[in-house]
Protein backbone atom coordinates (compact mmCIF):
# COMPACT_ATOMS: atom_id res chain seq x y z
CA UNK A 1 0.00 0.00 0.00
CA UNK A 2 1.19 3.25 -0.41
CA UNK A 3 2.34 5.49 2.34
CA UNK A 4 -0.07 8.05 1.78
CA UNK A 5 2.11 10.94 4.32
CA UNK A 6 5.28 9.92 2.69
CA UNK A 7 3.61 11.15 -1.01
CA UNK A 8 2.38 14.42 0.61
CA UNK A 9 5.46 15.08 1.77
CA UNK A 10 7.60 13.84 -1.41
CA UNK A 11 4.62 15.75 -3.44
CA UNK A 12 5.48 18.90 -1.38
CA UNK A 13 9.35 18.49 -1.81
CA UNK A 14 8.63 18.33 -5.83
CA UNK A 15 6.95 21.46 -5.81
CA UNK A 16 9.27 23.35 -3.96
CA UNK A 17 12.04 21.97 -5.74
CA UNK A 18 10.32 22.80 -9.51
CA UNK A 19 8.65 26.48 -7.93
CA UNK A 20 12.76 27.39 -7.24
CA UNK A 21 13.75 26.12 -10.44
CA UNK A 22 11.05 28.07 -12.64
CA UNK A 23 11.94 31.05 -14.64
CA UNK A 24 9.58 34.09 -12.58
CA UNK A 25 8.25 34.86 -15.46
CA UNK A 26 4.12 34.52 -16.41
CA UNK A 27 3.43 32.19 -18.98
CA UNK A 28 0.30 31.65 -21.01
CA UNK A 29 0.01 28.20 -21.38
CA UNK A 30 -4.23 28.45 -22.27
CA UNK A 31 -5.69 26.99 -25.35
CA UNK A 32 -4.91 28.82 -28.89
CA UNK A 33 -9.08 29.56 -28.90
CA UNK A 34 -8.64 30.65 -25.37
CA UNK A 35 -6.26 33.28 -26.27
CA UNK A 36 -7.60 34.59 -29.30
CA UNK A 37 -10.74 35.03 -27.80
CA UNK A 38 -9.43 37.09 -24.99
CA UNK A 39 -7.24 38.68 -27.59
CA UNK A 40 -11.20 40.04 -29.13
CA UNK A 41 -12.33 40.94 -25.75
CA UNK A 42 -9.02 42.92 -26.01
CA UNK A 43 -9.91 44.36 -29.47
CA UNK A 44 -13.47 45.72 -27.86
CA UNK A 45 -11.49 47.49 -24.69
CA UNK A 46 -8.96 48.53 -26.56
CA UNK A 47 -10.05 49.07 -30.52
CA UNK A 48 -7.43 49.84 -33.12
CA UNK A 49 -9.09 53.37 -33.76
CA UNK A 50 -7.78 54.04 -30.36
CA UNK A 51 -4.14 53.74 -31.57
CA UNK A 52 -4.69 56.22 -34.50
CA UNK A 53 -4.11 59.19 -32.68
CA UNK A 54 -1.58 60.89 -30.55
CA UNK A 55 -2.22 64.59 -29.40
CA UNK A 56 0.46 66.27 -26.85
CA UNK A 57 -0.67 65.93 -23.40
CA UNK A 58 -0.18 69.73 -21.66
CA UNK A 59 1.92 68.51 -19.01
CA UNK A 60 4.05 66.73 -22.01
CA UNK A 61 7.46 67.32 -20.67
CA UNK A 62 9.76 69.38 -23.02
CA UNK A 63 11.56 66.91 -25.59
CA UNK A 64 15.38 69.02 -25.12
CA UNK A 65 14.51 68.87 -21.26
CA UNK A 66 14.28 65.01 -21.75
CA UNK A 67 17.48 65.12 -24.21
CA UNK A 68 19.39 66.72 -21.83
CA UNK A 69 18.14 64.88 -19.09
CA UNK A 70 19.34 61.81 -20.44
CA UNK A 71 22.79 63.03 -21.02
CA UNK A 72 23.89 62.94 -17.29
CA UNK A 73 26.63 60.62 -16.41
CA UNK A 74 27.89 60.58 -19.85
CA UNK A 75 31.13 61.75 -20.87
CA UNK A 76 31.33 65.70 -21.27
CA UNK A 77 33.82 66.05 -24.11
CA UNK A 78 31.58 63.00 -26.24
CA UNK A 79 28.46 65.12 -25.70
CA UNK A 80 28.76 67.69 -28.93
CA UNK A 81 29.17 64.78 -30.99
CA UNK A 82 25.79 63.12 -29.90
CA UNK A 83 24.07 66.09 -30.42
CA UNK A 84 25.89 66.84 -33.42
CA UNK A 85 25.11 63.65 -35.19
CA UNK A 86 21.44 64.07 -34.02
CA UNK A 87 21.15 67.58 -35.40
CA UNK A 88 21.81 65.96 -39.60
CA UNK A 89 18.52 65.12 -39.81
CA UNK A 90 14.89 64.18 -38.64
CA UNK A 91 15.94 60.42 -38.73
CA UNK A 92 19.40 60.83 -36.73
CA UNK A 93 17.48 63.06 -33.58
CA UNK A 94 14.51 60.32 -33.92
CA UNK A 95 17.27 57.61 -33.51
CA UNK A 96 18.73 59.48 -30.83
CA UNK A 97 15.15 60.12 -28.71
CA UNK A 98 14.38 56.71 -27.51
CA UNK A 99 13.78 58.35 -23.91
CA UNK A 100 10.99 61.19 -25.58
CA UNK A 101 9.20 58.60 -27.26
CA UNK A 102 9.06 56.70 -24.42
CA UNK A 103 7.45 59.31 -22.40
CA UNK A 104 4.92 59.77 -25.45
CA UNK A 105 4.04 56.29 -25.63
CA UNK A 106 3.63 55.76 -22.38
CA UNK A 107 0.67 57.74 -22.57
CA UNK A 108 -0.93 55.78 -25.41
CA UNK A 109 -4.01 52.89 -24.72
CA UNK A 110 -2.35 49.24 -24.06
CA UNK A 111 -4.16 46.00 -23.67
CA UNK A 112 -2.54 45.25 -20.87
CA UNK A 113 0.15 42.38 -22.74
CA UNK A 114 3.80 42.94 -21.93
CA UNK A 115 6.64 41.46 -23.61
CA UNK A 116 10.51 41.72 -23.51
CA UNK A 117 10.85 44.55 -25.50
CA UNK A 118 13.45 46.12 -27.13
CA UNK A 119 12.89 49.43 -26.32
CA UNK A 120 14.64 51.38 -29.05
CA UNK A 121 12.94 49.69 -31.99
CA UNK A 122 13.94 51.44 -35.46
CA UNK A 123 14.59 49.93 -38.91
CA UNK A 124 18.54 50.90 -38.51
CA UNK A 125 18.75 48.82 -35.44
CA UNK A 126 17.80 45.32 -37.68
CA UNK A 127 21.01 44.11 -39.83
CA UNK A 128 22.33 41.05 -40.69
CA UNK A 129 25.41 39.09 -38.80
CA UNK A 130 26.79 35.38 -37.80
CA UNK A 131 25.28 33.08 -35.90
CA UNK A 132 28.13 31.00 -33.93
CA UNK A 133 26.98 28.49 -36.57
CA UNK A 134 28.10 31.26 -39.15
CA UNK A 135 25.21 31.11 -40.92
CA UNK A 136 24.09 35.00 -41.95
CA UNK A 137 20.75 35.81 -40.27
CA UNK A 138 18.54 39.54 -39.86
CA UNK A 139 17.59 40.10 -36.99
CA UNK A 140 17.11 43.23 -34.44
CA UNK A 141 20.83 43.74 -32.88
CA UNK A 142 20.39 46.49 -30.59
CA UNK A 143 18.91 45.77 -26.97
CA UNK A 144 20.28 48.68 -24.87
CA UNK A 145 16.87 50.02 -23.37
CA UNK A 146 15.62 46.45 -24.05
CA UNK A 147 12.65 45.95 -20.79
CA UNK A 148 9.58 43.97 -20.12
CA UNK A 149 6.91 46.38 -21.50
CA UNK A 150 3.66 47.29 -23.19
CA UNK A 151 3.96 45.17 -26.78
CA UNK A 152 2.39 48.51 -28.58
CA UNK A 153 5.51 50.27 -27.72
CA UNK A 154 7.89 48.98 -30.02
CA UNK A 155 5.81 48.21 -33.02
CA UNK A 156 4.49 52.03 -33.24
CA UNK A 157 8.52 52.83 -32.47
CA UNK A 158 9.24 50.72 -35.44
CA UNK A 159 6.02 52.13 -37.89
CA UNK A 160 6.79 55.55 -37.11
CA UNK A 161 11.18 54.86 -37.87
CA UNK A 162 9.55 54.39 -41.34
CA UNK A 163 7.89 57.34 -41.86
CA UNK A 164 10.23 59.72 -40.39
CA UNK A 165 13.05 57.47 -42.75
CA UNK A 166 10.97 58.12 -45.73
CA UNK A 167 10.04 61.71 -45.07
CA UNK A 168 13.68 62.21 -44.60
CA UNK A 169 14.63 60.70 -48.08
CA UNK A 170 12.05 62.89 -49.68
CA UNK A 171 9.68 60.12 -50.65
CA UNK A 172 6.19 61.23 -50.74
CA UNK A 173 3.67 60.99 -47.86
CA UNK A 174 1.40 58.22 -49.43
CA UNK A 175 4.55 55.95 -50.10
CA UNK A 176 5.39 56.87 -46.07
CA UNK A 177 2.11 55.75 -45.25
CA UNK A 178 2.76 52.17 -47.44
CA UNK A 179 5.69 51.55 -45.53
CA UNK A 180 4.59 51.99 -42.52
CA UNK A 181 1.55 50.08 -42.98
CA UNK A 182 3.24 47.26 -44.22
CA UNK A 183 5.80 47.15 -41.90
CA UNK A 184 2.38 46.46 -39.40
CA UNK A 185 0.90 43.95 -41.92
CA UNK A 186 3.93 41.88 -41.54
CA UNK A 187 4.41 41.74 -37.98
CA UNK A 188 0.58 40.75 -37.76
CA UNK A 189 0.54 38.22 -40.51
CA UNK A 190 4.15 36.58 -38.49
CA UNK A 191 2.47 37.11 -35.23
CA UNK A 192 -0.46 34.90 -36.75
CA UNK A 193 2.13 32.24 -37.92
CA UNK A 194 4.18 31.95 -34.93
CA UNK A 195 0.70 31.45 -33.07
CA UNK A 196 0.33 28.09 -34.95
CA UNK A 197 3.88 27.16 -34.71
CA UNK A 198 5.05 24.77 -31.17
CA UNK A 199 7.62 26.93 -28.49
CA UNK A 200 10.57 25.33 -29.66
CA UNK A 201 9.87 25.85 -33.78
CA UNK A 202 9.38 29.83 -32.49
CA UNK A 203 12.01 29.86 -30.51
CA UNK A 204 14.44 29.00 -32.84
CA UNK A 205 13.03 30.56 -35.66
CA UNK A 206 15.28 32.88 -37.50
CA UNK A 207 15.65 34.99 -41.10
CA UNK A 208 18.39 33.90 -43.14
CA UNK A 209 19.55 36.69 -45.26
CA UNK A 210 20.61 34.98 -48.40
CA UNK A 211 16.49 33.62 -48.36
CA UNK A 212 15.46 37.72 -47.12
CA UNK A 213 17.39 39.09 -50.52
CA UNK A 214 16.13 36.33 -53.28
CA UNK A 215 12.42 38.06 -51.79
CA UNK A 216 12.91 41.56 -53.11
CA UNK A 217 11.41 42.43 -55.93
CA UNK A 218 13.03 45.49 -56.98
CA UNK A 219 16.04 43.28 -59.14
CA UNK A 220 18.41 46.17 -59.01
CA UNK A 221 18.01 46.39 -55.23
CA UNK A 222 18.43 42.71 -55.59
CA UNK A 223 21.76 42.93 -57.39
CA UNK A 224 22.97 45.22 -54.78
CA UNK A 225 22.06 43.58 -51.84
CA UNK A 226 23.51 40.35 -53.29
CA UNK A 227 27.05 42.23 -54.00
CA UNK A 228 27.02 43.86 -50.82
CA UNK A 229 26.37 40.69 -48.55
CA UNK A 230 28.77 38.37 -50.58
CA UNK A 231 31.64 41.07 -50.32
CA UNK A 232 30.60 41.66 -46.09
CA UNK A 233 30.79 37.23 -46.37
CA UNK A 234 33.97 36.88 -47.67
CA UNK A 235 35.93 39.52 -45.89
CA UNK A 236 39.21 38.34 -43.90
CA UNK A 237 39.40 40.12 -41.07
CA UNK A 238 42.99 38.61 -40.75
CA UNK A 239 44.06 40.16 -43.96
CA UNK A 240 41.83 42.96 -44.56
CA UNK A 241 41.46 44.49 -41.15
CA UNK A 242 43.78 43.05 -38.90
CA UNK A 243 46.54 45.28 -40.88
CA UNK A 244 44.15 48.49 -40.62
CA UNK A 245 42.95 48.02 -37.32
CA UNK A 246 46.32 47.06 -35.22
CA UNK A 247 49.80 48.22 -35.33
CA UNK A 248 52.65 46.66 -33.80
CA UNK A 249 55.11 48.75 -31.74
CA UNK A 250 57.55 48.01 -29.07
CA UNK A 251 56.93 44.57 -29.45
CA UNK A 252 53.06 44.85 -28.59
CA UNK A 253 49.88 44.89 -30.47
CA UNK A 254 47.99 48.05 -30.33
CA UNK A 255 44.66 48.98 -31.72
CA UNK A 256 45.07 52.02 -34.04
CA UNK A 257 43.71 55.37 -33.25
CA UNK A 258 41.30 57.18 -35.16
CA UNK A 259 40.51 60.25 -33.29
CA UNK A 260 37.78 61.62 -31.89
CA UNK A 261 35.88 57.65 -32.77
CA UNK A 262 38.83 55.78 -31.40
CA UNK A 263 41.62 57.10 -29.06
CA UNK A 264 43.38 55.89 -26.34
CA UNK A 265 44.08 57.70 -22.69
CA UNK A 266 46.86 59.57 -21.22
CA UNK A 267 49.31 57.20 -19.86
CA UNK A 268 48.84 58.29 -16.29
CA UNK A 269 44.48 57.15 -17.08
CA UNK A 270 45.50 54.47 -18.87
CA UNK A 271 47.37 52.53 -16.58
CA UNK A 272 44.62 52.56 -13.78
CA UNK A 273 41.54 52.19 -16.78
CA UNK A 274 43.45 48.82 -18.02
CA UNK A 275 43.95 47.46 -13.96
CA UNK A 276 40.03 48.27 -13.13
CA UNK A 277 39.38 46.62 -16.98
CA UNK A 278 41.32 43.43 -16.00
CA UNK A 279 39.38 43.17 -12.35
CA UNK A 280 36.28 43.43 -14.28
CA UNK A 281 37.15 41.47 -17.18
CA UNK A 282 37.10 38.33 -14.35
CA UNK A 283 33.68 39.43 -13.38
CA UNK A 284 32.67 39.28 -16.79
CA UNK A 285 33.91 35.52 -17.65
CA UNK A 286 32.29 34.51 -14.95
CA UNK A 287 28.89 35.37 -16.69
CA UNK A 288 30.31 32.95 -19.45
CA UNK A 289 29.30 28.98 -19.69
CA UNK A 290 32.51 27.08 -18.96
CA UNK A 291 32.96 26.27 -22.51
CA UNK A 292 33.09 29.85 -23.57
CA UNK A 293 35.60 29.97 -20.87
CA UNK A 294 37.52 27.32 -22.37
CA UNK A 295 36.85 29.13 -25.15
CA UNK A 296 38.07 32.77 -24.38
CA UNK A 297 41.25 31.95 -22.34
CA UNK A 298 42.98 30.75 -25.59
CA UNK A 299 43.65 34.17 -25.87
CA UNK A 300 45.59 36.99 -24.39
CA UNK A 301 44.58 40.55 -23.54
CA UNK A 302 46.27 43.12 -25.57
CA UNK A 303 45.09 46.16 -25.53
CA UNK A 304 41.99 48.56 -25.02
CA UNK A 305 41.02 51.98 -26.63
CA UNK A 306 37.46 54.25 -26.22
CA UNK A 307 35.30 53.94 -28.77
CA UNK A 308 32.10 56.39 -29.71
CA UNK A 309 29.51 54.48 -30.89
CA UNK A 310 26.00 55.02 -32.21
CA UNK A 311 23.78 57.92 -31.98
CA UNK A 312 21.82 57.79 -28.99
CA UNK A 313 25.09 55.69 -26.97
CA UNK A 314 27.10 58.62 -27.85
CA UNK A 315 28.60 59.98 -24.49
CA UNK A 316 28.12 56.21 -22.79
CA UNK A 317 31.36 54.41 -21.70
CA UNK A 318 32.75 52.59 -24.29
CA UNK A 319 35.56 50.64 -25.20
CA UNK A 320 37.58 48.38 -27.71
CA UNK A 321 39.04 45.28 -25.78
CA UNK A 322 42.56 43.50 -28.54
CA UNK A 323 43.02 39.73 -27.49
CA UNK A 324 45.51 37.45 -29.51
CA UNK A 325 45.04 34.37 -30.12
CA UNK A 326 48.82 33.76 -31.61
CA UNK A 327 50.54 36.31 -34.04
CA UNK A 328 47.53 36.87 -36.84
CA UNK A 329 44.66 35.60 -34.79
CA UNK A 330 42.69 38.86 -33.06
CA UNK A 331 39.54 38.44 -31.18
CA UNK A 332 37.68 41.78 -30.30
CA UNK A 333 35.27 42.83 -27.44
CA UNK A 334 33.68 45.38 -26.98
CA UNK A 335 32.96 46.86 -23.48
CA UNK A 336 29.92 48.63 -23.33
CA UNK A 337 28.24 51.08 -20.41
CA UNK A 338 24.43 49.41 -19.91
CA UNK A 339 22.77 52.51 -18.11
CA UNK A 340 19.18 52.55 -17.09
CA UNK A 341 16.38 51.86 -19.69
CA UNK A 342 14.59 54.48 -21.12
CA UNK A 343 11.25 52.58 -20.52
CA UNK A 344 12.12 52.27 -16.92
CA UNK A 345 10.01 55.17 -15.65
CA UNK A 346 6.94 53.85 -17.47
CA UNK A 347 7.18 50.25 -17.45
CA UNK A 348 8.52 49.61 -14.35
CA UNK A 349 12.12 48.46 -12.86
CA UNK A 350 14.42 45.54 -14.28
CA UNK A 351 14.38 42.82 -12.04
CA UNK A 352 18.09 42.88 -12.40
CA UNK A 353 20.09 44.49 -10.41
CA UNK A 354 22.62 45.16 -13.17
CA UNK A 355 21.72 46.82 -16.31
CA UNK A 356 24.39 44.63 -18.87
CA UNK A 357 23.12 41.67 -17.00
CA UNK A 358 19.44 43.37 -18.02
CA UNK A 359 20.93 43.79 -21.42
CA UNK A 360 22.45 40.53 -22.16
CA UNK A 361 19.72 38.46 -20.71
CA UNK A 362 17.22 40.59 -23.07
CA UNK A 363 19.23 39.74 -25.81
CA UNK A 364 19.49 36.46 -25.38
CA UNK A 365 15.72 36.06 -25.35
CA UNK A 366 14.94 37.88 -28.26
CA UNK A 367 17.75 37.01 -30.67
CA UNK A 368 17.68 33.39 -32.43
CA UNK A 369 21.18 33.17 -31.77
CA UNK A 370 23.41 35.26 -29.50
CA UNK A 371 27.35 35.95 -29.87
CA UNK A 372 29.18 33.32 -27.50
CA UNK A 373 30.94 35.38 -25.91
CA UNK A 374 27.75 37.67 -25.10
CA UNK A 375 28.07 39.00 -20.59
CA UNK A 376 27.87 41.65 -18.42
CA UNK A 377 30.55 42.98 -15.91
CA UNK A 378 30.54 45.84 -13.07
CA UNK A 379 33.34 48.15 -11.79
CA UNK A 380 33.48 51.14 -9.94
CA UNK A 381 32.11 53.48 -12.58
CA UNK A 382 29.20 51.67 -13.66
CA UNK A 383 27.69 48.37 -15.28
CA UNK A 384 28.29 46.61 -18.42
CA UNK A 385 28.17 44.57 -21.29
CA UNK A 386 30.72 42.43 -23.49
CA UNK A 387 30.33 41.14 -26.96
CA UNK A 388 32.09 40.58 -30.14
CA UNK A 389 32.61 42.95 -32.32
CA UNK A 390 34.97 44.89 -35.43
CA UNK A 391 36.00 48.19 -34.53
Amino acid sequence: MTNKKNTSKKDTRRHKVLSEIAAPVVVDRRSRADRRDEGKSMRLAVPLASHAQWQASANRPDPIDLLIKSSIGRVPELLPIRYGRMMQSPFAFYRGGAAIMAADLAGLPSTGIRVQACGDCHLVNFGSFATPERRQVFAINDFDETLPAPWEWDIKRLAASFVVASRSNSFKAGEARAAAQTCVRSYRERMREFSKMGVLDVWYFSVDMEVLIEQLEDETAKARAKKRFARARDRDVVDEDFPALVTFENSKHRIRDNPPLIYHLQEDEEAVVEARVIEAFERYRATLAEDRRVLLDHYEFKDIAMKVVGVGSVGTRCAIMLFMGGADDPLFLQVKEARASVLEPYAGQSSYSNHGQRVVMGQRLMQSSSDIFLGWTKTDNGEFYLRQCAI
